[in-house]
């Protein structure tokens, strides 16, 4: 078996593509059914990599807006009374 890199290495983008590539593979359903397991094991922490990493961009683009938000109400105060 080859040594695989880490996923938690890969950005979002190298882990969706690999799990395509394994997707692409299962439905060929031209592997033994070991190799089947190994992709689809693979596949499962490749896409929980990719909501990670999605996860993580939700909170910074909500934390992004709050701090918007937070600098509009500091600049007019009427507007917060």
């Amino acid at each position: 078996m080859t040594t695989r890199p880490d996923i938690d290495d890969f950005s979002y983008e190298e882990a969706r593509d690999e799990l395509v590539g394994i997707v692409a593979k299962l439905e060929l359903g031209a592997v033994t059914l070991e190799e089947s397991l190994e992709l689809w094991e693979r596949g499962e922490a490749l896409a929980v990599r990719c909501q990670h990493i999605l996860q993580g961009a939700r909170e910074r683009v909500a934390g992004a807006g709050d701090d918007a938000a937070g600098a509009d109400a500091a600049a007019d105060p009427e507007a917060s009374a």
